[in-house]
């Protein structure tokens, strides 16, 4: 068939809902753009909102050059996070929901005022914080395997599954979150750890790229949103009965119980 914005949109929502995967849009449509793609993720946002969903800010994918390469994408992407993303602390990541769930952890920030690019920089960006804060995002391609071309993976909104937020909340001034360590536990063994430096090198860096890509399409990141800002080490899958858990060295601990 001959995709279309509202076509691949419509495939992707329908896809999230029933629990399928499929094989990338760029097999079909190779000429995809950026462009395009990102009018699927922002036409998907708009039905999401009009079924009575709320924007609660947005999210940072493929921020790791590790993952980058893992994955054959250049750079990163940005995209949207709803309410109805909100996994509440204590709650499993249910397999009854999602298609192939994996959970990584990230740098949280909360905006304490507006940032609108162009030309924001990492400092500029974090002046705009109010509160930093421990993560967990769980992602979950619509596509088989997590077979993806850039354009792909943006109109699926940088594999948006559920994301769930720590207790401790600091102010940039408090912490060096470029510093910040955090190490990954899967079945009581620790598999994986990293630094915030992972995100492009300092987390502030990633949400000036996210204010000056959203600036490209007129929009900016507003006061009270979240931003989520890319896994700092690998995804891990989150099966029934796994458990995971991220601890950070000053932002506390996410714990993540994978559930029927």
């Amino acid at each position: 068939m001959t995709w279309t914005v509202e076509s691949v949109a419509d495939e992707l929502l329908a896809c999230e809902a029933q629990r399928r995967d499929r094989e990338p849009f760029t097999d079909e449509w190779a000429d995809m753009s950026l462009a395009q793609a990102y009018a699927v993720q922002d036409e998907t946002l708009a039905r999401r909102l009009r079924r009575g969903e709320t924007l609660t800010g947005v999210k940072l994918g493929l921020t790791s050059r590790a993952k980058q390469e893992r994955m054959h994408v250049s750079q990163p992407f940005v995209a949207w996070l709803t309410d109805d993303m909100i996994l509440p602390a204590g709650l499993p990541v249910r397999a009854s929901r999602f298609i192939h769930p994996r959970v990584e952890p990230e740098i949280v920030f909360v905006m304490g005022r507006d940032l609108a690019g162009p030309g924001i920089s990492a400092a500029t960006a974090m002046a705009a914080v109010e509160w930093i804060l421990a993560g967990a995002e769980v992602i979950d391609s619509r596509y088989r395997n997590f077979r993806f071309r850039a354009p792909d993976v943006i109109a699926d909104n940088a594999s948006s599954g559920a994301y769930v937020t720590g207790g401790v909340s600091l102010r940039p001034d408090q912490i060096d979150v470029g510093a910040e360590a955090v190490s990954v536990e899967v079945d009581g063994q620790i598999v994986d750890s990293a630094t915030g430096a992972a995100i492009l090198g300092h987390p502030g860096e990633a949400l000036a790229l996210a204010a000056n890509q959203l600036a490209e399409r007129g929009l900016a990141i507003k006061a009270g949103q979240i931003v989520l800002t890319g896994g700092i080490t690998d995804a891990y899958p989150v099966p029934a009965g796994a458990k995971l858990a991220f601890h950070f060295a000053r932002l506390g601990d996410i714990h993540i119980l994978g559930g029927e």
